[in-house]
This record gives C-alpha cells, sequence and structure tokens, in this order.
C-alpha cells in the first residue's frame, strides 16, 4: 500500500458546548497541524499515487476556508460540540470531496491541537477501483 503525506498548519478559534470544560468553553484559538495521508495499492502512469501538487492545491483551499474562523459558526459544526474528533471528520469528509483518483483508496486526516494531543478521521475513497 502506497501513502502520501502532507502537513499544513491552521490557526482557527472555537469553544466547547454542552459540557462543564472550565476554559475550553471559552473562546480560544488553536494552532492546529493538519496531517492528511492518502493511500491507495497503484501508483499511475506516472509512477504517483496522487499529483502531490493537486492535493497540495485543495488542501490549501480548504486551509483558507476553516483558517482564522471560529469554527463553531460554520454551518458544517452546526449543532455539533466543535471538538478536535469532529474537526478531524469534517476536515477529511470535505478534502474526500475534492480528490478523485481511481487508484486512491483511503484519505486519513490527523488534527494536532498541540504537541501531544491529535485526533484523526479516516474515510474510504468512493473512487477506488477493485
Amino acid at each position: 500500500m502506497y501513502r502520501l503525506s502532507v502537513r499544513r498548519k491552521l490557526r482557527a478559534e472555537h469553544f466547547l458546548v454542552g459540557g462543564g470544560w472550565g476554559p475550553e468553553t471559552q473562546p480560544h484559538a488553536h494552532d492546529y497541524l493538519i496531517e492528511v495521508e492518502l493511500e491507495g495499492a497503484a501508483l499511475d502512469r506516472h509512477g504517483y499515487l496522487l499529483d502531490i501538487v493537486a492535493v497540495k492545491a485543495q488542501l490549501e483551499s480548504l486551509l483558507n476556508y476553516f483558517g482564522s474562523r471560529r469554527l463553531n459558526d460554520l454551518p458544517e459544526f452546526a449543532g455539533l460540540n466543535p471538538s478536535l474528533e469532529q474537526f478531524a471528520r469534517i476536515f477529511c469528509q470535505r478534502l474526500a470531496g475534492q480528490i478523485a483518483a481511481p487508484n486512491l483508496s483511503a484519505i486519513t486526516t490527523k488534527i494536532w491541537e498541540d504537541e501531544s494531543a491529535w485526533a484523526a478521521y479516516r474515510q474510504e475513497s468512493a473512487c477506488a477501483s477493485d
């Protein structure tokens, strides 16, 4: 299985809802590290799993959308606690919707909140060929 990974930083704000989490219930920002890993069993005719330049462009589009914003105010988080886990899922699903390649079998998004804490979400690709 081949894997391609890209990492970028993102600053965004949020506050947690629905529990007694002290200061986390007040608006605050994180300097997130977003790690995207793409998996597939076969390379294309150029020897690539995916064109890394195209992956970076799609990632940049999402970073521009989520960056410097309050996650709670975005429609994707309506009715949800904007936890690290929810953010990883939403980011992964949005990216999966933008990347289509017949040799792609899965996308994993890992979002680091700080040096020691992260959450990840893995989605099987609808484009994967058998």
